[in-house]
């Protein structure tokens, strides 16, 4: 539920005058704090910032309630039999089945790695995106976004890897919502840089192919190639799925815009490497997990927060002078209009008044939050909030 804006490190707001010396030296901010360095209370922040004041909640925000259907299925997650040559075995039936939203209920897991879920079939840069992660670990494959997050609270992995936003296509606002649907906690994060190839059967050349199957924004991300080229552009879920659907078909004429890891598990060749029109396509994806992590400050760190405001001018000015008054860069801000309440009456008599979008911001700043800055920052923007949620704290990924 959304909460009303209250003192984030207690459950009453004490007043200015038995507060401390502010954290900016000087009351001229309006807002002087002195707020304790508590790593435990941070704990707690995170999994709900506002918790301790349930009660006080005024107004509902859509998608905050975890989503936990029950699960009658019994399909178990195949593992991949890897052949005497270390890649994949050749035979699509032997490949890892990807786990549904409703097909979540049991785990083969024998407890010795770490199982991290990703959407997409083997071979999708999601994948590779969690072995960079954890490089040992037991990649399990889901057919939507959804079901990774579902996998995660359901105890069936440790973590789930999915992209958030890429340099080229933007951000995935898909996944931005289902953050604010799910009680997961954004532990870390991947960035990644993408190399598309052109994949097709063994033995056929560039040239011949006539048409290509990938993710839309694949496609996108390759436009001058394909149509140097004249070939027919057909979309498909992602673009191991692509690679896959080569492999079945066995059409000399069809290729995939795919990685050069899927080429290798379909027995695929590669026409073309590089073939994107941006060198520098990255794309950035974030670690979920069922628990946060206790910052620090011995690497650089990255912390997420989602936030609505309440009315009036200039209040998304005074909400982000809260981080450029303690000198946090920050890194991201995202807009998404809330979907259960979308339009906000300006006049309350609600005759002929105007109405606008009410928005849901998504915040990245570079800041721990062991560090007092980061506290304070978050204790001022409370009283310009009307919600307020810690996503995670985590270190940043400065490798590609």
């Amino acid at each position: 539920m959304a909460l009303k804006a209250a003192p984030i490190w207690g459950c009453a707001k004490i007043p200015c005058s038995q507060l401390g010396v502010s954290d900016l030296g000087s009351r001229r901010s309006g807002f002087p704090l002195n707020l304790r360095y508590d790593l435990e209370r941070f704990r707690q922040m995170e999994c709900c910032c506002l918790g301790a004041l349930a009660h006080r909640a005024i107004t509902p925000v859509e998608d905050e309630k975890p989503c936990v259907p029950g699960a009658d299925s019994s399909g178990a997650i195949e593992r991949a039999r890897p052949n005497e040559s270390g890649g994949f075995h050749k035979d699509l039936n032997l490949l890892p089945k990807p786990l549904t939203a409703t097909d979540l209920t049991s785990s083969n897991s024998d407890g010795s790695k770490v199982r991290v879920a990703y959407q997409g079939l083997p071979g999708a840069y999601s994948e590779a995106a969690a072995l960079k992660a954890y490089p040992d670990c037991e990649t399990v494959p889901c057919d939507q976004f959804e079901a990774a997050f579902k996998a995660v609270e359901l105890w069936l992995v440790d973590k789930a890897v999915l992209p958030i936003e890429n340099s080229v296509g933007g951000s995935i606002h898909r996944n931005y919502d289902l953050l604010l649907r799910h009680r997961l906690h954004i532990v870390g994060e991947v960035q990644m840089l993408v190399n598309h190839c052109l994949l097709g059967l063994p033995g056929v050349k560039k040239e011949e192919i006539k048409r290509v199957f990938s993710h839309p924004q694949a496609l996108a991300q390759c436009e001058t190639m394909l149509s140097d080229l004249g070939i027919i552009r057909i979309s498909a879920d992602d673009t191991a799925g692509a690679a896959q659907m080569v492999a079945s078909t066995r059409e000399r004429d069809t290729g995939a815009i795919a990685s050069a890891r899927a080429a290798k598990i379909y027995g695929l060749q590669i026409l073309a490497e590089k073939i994107q029109d941006d060198d520098d396509n990255i794309t950035r994806f974030l670690i979920l997990a069922r628990e946060p992590i206790i910052p620090g400050t011995d690497k650089p760190y990255k912390t997420s927060v989602v936030f609505t405001l309440e009315e009036g001018p200039g209040m998304l000015f005074k909400a982000l002078a809260v981080f450029a008054l303690r000198d946090i860069n920050l890194t991201k801000i995202e807009s998404r209009p809330q979907k259960q309440r979308p339009l906000r009456v300006v006049d309350d008599s609600n005759e002929g008044s105007a109405k606008y979008f009410d928005y849901l911001f998504y915040i990245d700043f570079e800041a721990s939050m062991a560090e007092p800055r980061a506290q304070y920052a978050l204790g001022h923007l409370q009283e310009f909030a009307k919600f307020i949620r810690v996503l995670g704290c985590y270190p940043t990924d400065t490798f590609l």
